[in-house]
Order: C-alpha cells, then sequence, then structure tokens
C-alpha cells in the first residue's frame, strides 16, 4: 500500500442532480476511493437534497452561500466558513436558502442511502425555523 495523490481537477463535466435532488443542483466529484466519497456541490436557490443517510456518516465544509441542514430534530443554518458533521445513520438533507444559493464540499463515509424527497411544506418549514 502507498500514498495516492489525486489532483485538484476532476475528469469530465460537471453533472446536474436530478433524481435524488429537488430543483437545481449540480455535483462535481471529486474524490471515490476506499469507502470515501467526495465532491464539491452547488445549489440555486431552492435547490436541495431528499432525505438521506450515510453509513459513516458526512462532514459537509459549507464554502459560499447560505442554506439548511436539516434533520429529524433541528433545522441548522449554515453559511461559508461552516463545518457539519452528521454521525452516521442520521436521516437529513441539505440545501440552498430560496433566496440564497450554497455550495459546499462533502466528505461522505460508506453507502449512502436514499429517501423520500424534500416535500415544499417542508422546505418552507425550515426557511420559517428562527
Amino acid at each position: 500500500m502507498t500514498v495516492k495523490v489525486f489532483r485538484g481537477i476532476q475528469a469530465g463535466p460537471s453533472l446536474q442532480a436530478r433524481d435524488t435532488f429537488e430543483g437545481v443542483a449540480w455535483r462535481d466529484p471529486v474524490f471515490d476511493e476506499d469507502g470515501v466519497n467526495a465532491g464539491n456541490n452547488f445549489f440555486a436557490p431552492g435547490g436541495r437534497t431528499s432525505w438521506h443517510t450515510h453509513e459513516g456518516g458526512q462532514l459537509l465544509i459549507i464554502v459560499a452561500g447560505s442554506g439548511f441542514v436539516v434533520d429529524d430534530t433541528a433545522v441548522n443554518r449554515v453559511e461559508a466558513g461552516d463545518m457539519v458533521w452528521t454521525p452516521p445513520g442520521v436521516r437529513h438533507w441539505h440545501g440552498g436558502c430560496s433566496d440564497r444559493f450554497l455550495m459546499h464540499t462533502t466528505v461522505s463515509l460508506g453507502s449512502t442511502a436514499w429517501h423520500d424527497p424534500v416535500t415544499d411544506e417542508e422546505f418552507s418549514a425550515a426557511e420559517t425555523t428562527p
């Protein structure tokens, strides 16, 4: 076993996220090795993931804009410079506010299990949470 260097460029074009996202979102996969997956994600205002869980947890590094990371117990407003750790198996979603884009880097451990889409009502409830 030896150290591997992964250059900071991706192969191919950005991918529009569709099946497990609502609204407009784009993903640039940047790393997938030994059960660790990383990507740069851009959410247009109102764009968001579906509810999902991660086998080994997920780290979000908020790069620009603002948005939400929501689980079954809390709505968390996030902005550039924030980092969010979601423990293994915690059901959650993330995305941009209705009036701001969100850009973040994800580092996910193990597999991702996708659940139901986030409804407009759930999204609106996140936006009105103080």
